[in-house]
């Protein structure tokens, strides 16, 4: 297993000039891989984990000039070609994670903070693809501003096995031509509908306050002292919709109502959101999948920020930001997926870092 391990990242062009690969290009990838795993986030706790862990890296890797400097390995990430280490990355945790099918596919974006560098270059935006089922990555565009998601989404739809699966979108990514592109590989949508769409917003807005018996479903929850009810609306009469045939597939209009309540003081709070779907399928089930798209900002997003303290890096160079962000992803389905420790994230980590046996579960084992 270890050997398919190195294998995965073996095709990655090296970046450097012969005369300064003091340090093979697998031991610089390999002992950063171990060192996220085993919570350091950035390049000085890499280098002294690997100090530490000399002895145990030898097993896998040759080390005949010792561990790498911090400089030298925040060099060869900042010069490493991003979509090349993602998809060595990707083919890696696809490898070792049990997949089932990707039921729902989350995508959405997140902001690296400190990943500008003195005014000179705006921080980077990673527009991010989620299986909540799996929970796992399945890829990553970068663009320099939100307002780009729009051309990143259909790049990152063009890097992913999408068939059978729903997509789901927030607001940024209701375009007919990312609705297209959806279905053409396969699969479907459900995107979100704010004003950016507004006479679409408003003919669904109209639909619902006259249509007071669309089909329905309501759910009830209660934790963190609050009750919320959710209430999914479904209108499949596309009469409705000016020009629906610009929406390719589209087969339901959505309406979320949420009422929260808050246990302790009886304060009350509702919205409305809409969305469209090339779904034809029960309110109850689209309730489902709507809300499971929060998956990406509870599962991925606040895990890269609490867990891997992500926004707290200043990886400014060159592609450096972009590459440990897919580097932590990375680890982060990994450890997701490890069967054999019920912890926390946190406490996963620390227990790699701890023990070497467990380490090689999370590298070398399918969980």
């Amino acid at each position: 297993m270890t050997t398919s391990l190195l294998e995965h990242f073996s095709s990655i062009e090296d970046p450097r000039i012969e005369r300064q690969k003091l340090h093979s290009l697998s031991c610089i990838i390999f002992l950063t891989i171990c060192a996220v795993l085993s919570g350091c986030n950035d390049w000085d706790e890499i280098e002294e984990y690997g100090i530490e862990k000399e002895t145990w890296l030898k097993k896998y890797v040759e080390l005949p000039n010792g561990i790498p400097s911090h400089d030298t390995i925040n060099r060869v990430f900042a010069r490493l070609d991003p979509k090349e280490l993602q998809g060595c990355f990707i083919n890696w945790v696809r490898s070792v994670v049990s997949q089932s099918k990707h039921n729902i596919v989350n995508i959405d974006g997140k902001r690296l903070c400190n990943s500008g560098e003195n005014g000179s270059k705006s921080m980077i935006h990673l527009v991010n693809a989620w299986s909540g089922s799996n929970q796992m990555i399945l890829g990553q565009v970068k663009t320099e501003e939100k307002s780009n998601e729009i051309t990143a989404i259909p790049t990152l739809l063009d890097l992913l096995e999408l068939v059978g699966a729903i997509v789901t979108i927030d607001a940024m990514g209701c375009q007919t031509a990312i609705a297209e592109r959806i279905v053409d590989k396969g699969a479907d949508y459900v995107l979100a509908v704010k004003d950016n769409q507004k006479f679409l917003h408003d003919d669904i807005k109209d639909a619902f306050a006259q249509t007071p018996k669309a089909t329905s479903h309501t759910s009830i929850e209660k934790n963190h002292g609050r009750i919320e009810k959710r209430t999914c609306s479904v209108i499949t009469d596309m009469v409705w919709v000016t020009k629906p045939d610009s929406w390719k597939n589209l087969r339901s209009i959505i309406s979320i109502e949420t009422q929260r309540t808050i246990a302790q003081t009886g304060e009350m709070g509702t919205e409305q959101r809409f969305y469209i779907s090339s779904l034809l399928t029960t309110p109850e089930h689209l309730n489902q999948i709507i809300r499971g798209h929060w998956s990406i900002e509870n599962n991925l997003h606040w895990c890269l920020d609490v867990v891997f303290k992500e926004d707290h890096g200043t990886k400014q160079a060159g592609n450096a930001a972009e590459n440990f962000s897919m580097i932590n992803k990375a680890a982060l389905s990994i450890l997701k997926n490890d069967k054999t420790n019920k912890s926390s994230l946190k406490r996963k980590r620390l227990k790699a870092g701890w023990s070497n046996e467990y380490l090689e579960t999370l590298l070398f084992n399918d969980i």
